[in-house]
C-alpha cells in the first residue's frame, strides 16, 4: 500500500470529487479536504496518521472515509443524515455538529477527545460513542432522553437547549462543568453526584433541587425556572465552593 509522509492540503479547490489516486493510500500527517463541493468520500485515504478534515462540504454521506484516524476528525457543516461509514476509532476531538443527524448511529466506539454532536436534529443519544475520554457536546438539539450518554467523562458535559424532562442516563461522573440549562426539566434526579467545575441547570421548569449534586467545585447556577430558589435552598442540598447564581 502507497505511503504519504506529511500533510496533503486540497482545501479551498471548488473540488467535486477526491482524486482517486489517493484511494488506498496511508498518509502519516493531516488530509485537509474541507471548503469544497465534495458530495462523497469515495477515494479518500485508507488511514491517516493526523486529522482528517471534510467539514463544509455537501457530504450526505461519510461512506468512503478512512478507518484509523490519529488525530481529529471533522465533519461539520455537511448534510449527513448518517454517521455510517465514519471510524470506528479517533484518538482526538470528533466533530459532526451543523448537520443533519437524527441519530447517531455510526459514530466512532472511542473518542479520545471531544466530541460535538451539537446542532443537529438529534432527539436520542443511542449510537454515541461508548468510551468519550474529555468532553460530550450535544446542545442545540431535539434530545428528549440521554439514554446512551457515555458514564464517565474527564471533561464536561453539555446537554443545553434540548427538549429533556429528566437527567436519566446522564453520565455519573464528570471531571468539569455539567451544563443542563434550557431544557424543560422539572427535575434533577439523574445528575452526577459531584461536579468538579460549574453546574448549569438555569431556564428550566424546575420547582425542586431534588437530585442535584451533592457538591459543586465551581458555580451554581439555577435562576429563570418555575420557582425562584434561594441560597440557602441550594446550600440545602449542594456544598457549593463558588458563586450561587439565582
Amino acid at each position: 500500500m502507497k505511503q504519504i509522509s506529511g500533510d496533503v492540503d486540497l482545501t479551498h479547490l471548488y473540488l467535486k470529487e477526491i482524486p482517486s489516486i489517493l484511494k488506498d493510500v496511508n498518509i502519516d500527517g493531516n488530509f485537509n479536504c474541507n471548503d469544497n463541493k465534495l458530495t462523497s468520500l469515495e477515494g479518500a485515504p485508507t488511514s491517516v496518521g493526523g486529522g482528517f478534515y471534510c467539514h463544509n462540504n455537501k457530504l450526505t454521506s461519510l461512506q468512503g472515509a478512512p478507518k484509523i484516524v490519529g488525530g481529529d476528525f471533522n465533519c461539520y457543516g455537511n448534510k449527513l443524515t448518517s454517521l455510517q461509514g465514519a471510524p470506528t476509532s479517533v484518538d482526538e476531538d470528533f466533530t459532526c455538529s451543523g448537520n443533519k443527524l437524527t441519530s447517531l448511529d455510526g459514530a466512532p466506539n472511542h473518542v479520545g477527545g471531544i466530541f460535538y454532536c451539537n446542532d443537529n436534529k438529534l432527539t436520542s443519544l443511542q449510537g454515541a460513542p461508548t468510551s468519550v475520554d474529555v468532553s460530550f457536546n450535544c446542545y442545540d438539539n431535539k434530545l428528549t432522553s440521554l439514554q446512551g450518554a457515555p458514564k464517565s467523562l474527564r471533561g464536561h458535559f453539555n446537554c443545553s437547549n434540548n427538549d429533556l424532562t429528566s437527567l436519566q442516563g446522564a453520565p455519573t461522573s464528570v471531571g468539569r462543568g455539567f451544563y443542563c440549562s434550557g431544557n424543560d426539566l422539572t427535575s434533577l434526579e439523574g445528575a452526577p453526584t459531584s461536579v468538579t467545575g460549574d453546574f448549569y441547570c438555569d431556564d428550566n421548569d424546575l420547582t425542586s433541587l431534588q437530585g442535584a449534586p451533592t457538591s459543586v467545585g465551581r458555580d451554581f447556577h439555577c435562576s429563570g425556572n418555575t420557582k425562584k430558589f434561594t441560597k440557602d435552598e441550594v446550600r440545602a442540598v449542594c456544598d457549593v465552593k463558588g458563586q450561587i447564581i439565582i
